[in-house]
């Protein structure tokens, strides 16, 4: 066996058996495996964060379907390479009469012209397009495409699978068969991989290259030793990349200006798009900011604006004032619980039938119906407020907005208090 090949790529599943997690999409009935299953299978575009197997599974879906597989990776190739891969697999298609695939890994990073050159063949019928990304597919995926695509998302690994797959990797493979070896604890390599099962192999592997020969139990303190001292391999593949931009966003939550510029020079060193750097700090903006300083949506939208004009070098300088801006400011989450506890109170309570008296009633039927009567137009009453009741009976009281501990928000309970204490308990 080929030593220089990474444990990852020796453990790479070949079957849909072999496949670990993803059971919302491959598991028995659901969506994916249905269209695999009938042969039927349509354009789609893979999102969900590394190591979770987006490329594993295009891999086996042509294996399955016996499809021939073409392959580009968005970072290294132009127009003339898609032209160059569509021409090989009409010949292919022509020879063969099968409909071959056609994998783009980090699709996201394709120019809107790299896109658009794909679009004829995916219309045509010439290809099944297979795209994966790391990014939210409607931002960086023109919507002629996407239309033509479905979305599948791919969820991180829980603990059950990577636990799985490390015991698997210890029993199956040949190189590792050799040592022995038994993780007596798996707590470190699992908060290490956040959820990535290529990072979890590799780190699993260099460990155990590091351990020493009359040595066969794996630690946690053995673990987290060997990774800070080898923090380079994660260089090698690009998952290091994920780790600052964790790092950078958590440095903003905790107000820390320093370190959160510190980082966002990291990435510009590194070559990042700043498109990429200014749509993480569009989210945070609202997500840790909120209504502490709604003027931090504000300048992070403009931010964005402006970067998606200005360019680099010089779009270093306004994300460095948004950056700082933002971890300088209050924080709060209130809107960000908010919405998390209203989703979670719809799955609880399904769809309640809205109120009579809030209604729309654009018919004659649906007035005689009562639709609509009895609602108080708020602007007739004093202060532009009357007592009336806005949400179905059934959840009456419930409070989903707790405003947060900062002088913006407190001026927010406070005339919520004045306005609704009895009902919401401000």
């Amino acid at each position: 066996m080929n030593t220089n090949v990474p444990l990852a790529e020796r453990m790479r599943p070949s079957s849909i058996s072999d496949y670990a997690g993803q059971q919302h999409l491959i598991g028995p009935n659901s969506v994916l495996r249905k269209a695999i299953d009938s042969g039927a299978l349509p354009s789609m575009i893979l999102w969900g964060p590394p190591g979770v197997g987006k490329t594993t599974l295009a891999h086996i879906i042509s294996q399955q379907l016996n499809r021939p597989f073409f392959s580009l990776s968005a970072i290294s190739s132009g127009v003339k390479d898609i032209r160059d891969v569509l021409e090989s697999a009409q010949r292919s298609k022509d020879a063969f009469s099968e409909q071959p695939i056609l994998f783009i890994d980090e699709i996201h990073r394709f120019s809107k012209s790299q896109q658009d050159s794909l679009l004829g063949a995916v219309e045509r019928g010439l290809v099944t397009l297979i795209g994966a990304t790391t990014e939210n597919p409607s931002f960086e995926v023109i919507s002629a495409l996407l239309s033509r695509c479905q979305v599948y998302v791919l969820k991180p690994l829980d603990e059950k699978d990577l636990q799985g797959l490390m015991e698997k990797a210890l029993r199956e493979d040949e190189l590792l068969k050799e040592r022995r070896v038994e993780i007596k604890e798996h707590e470190a390599l699992l908060r290490i991989s956040g959820g990535d099962a290529r990072k979890l192999l590799n780190v699993l592997e260099l460990v155990i290259n590091a351990l020493p020969k009359d040595t066969k139990d794996i630690t946690n303190d053995f673990v987290l030793q060997q990774v800070q001292q080898n923090m380079a391999l994660y260089d090698k593949t690009g998952e290091q990349h994920y780790d600052i931009i964790s790092a950078f966003i958590k440095s903003i939550r905790g107000s820390d200006p320093n370190a959160a510029v510190y980082w966002l020079a990291r990435m510009i060193e590194g070559g990042e798009d700043p498109s990429f750097i200014a749509r993480r700090l569009l989210i945070l903006a609202s997500e840790d900011i909120g209504n502490a300083n709604p003027n931090a949506l504000l300048l992070a939208n403009n931010c964005f604006q402006a970067v998606n004009v200005i360019g680099w070098p010089e779009s270093r300088i306004i994300l460095s004032q948004t950056v700082t801006y933002l971890a300088s400011s209050p924080k709060s989450n209130a809107s960000y619980e908010a919405i998390g506890k209203a989703q979670a109170l719809v799955k609880q309570t399904g769809d309640l039938p809205v109120p009579l008296h809030l209604r729309n009633a654009p018919t004659k039927l649906m007035k005689n119906l009562n639709y609509g009567q009895d609602y108080k137009y708020a602007h007739a009453y004093e202060g532009n407020f009357v007592t009336q009741e806005f949400l179905p009976e059934a959840i009456s009281g419930h409070k989903l907005y707790d405003p947060g501990q900062n002088a913006a928000e407190q001026k927010h309970r406070e005339r919520l208090r004045s306005l609704w204490n009895k009902k919401y308990g401000y």
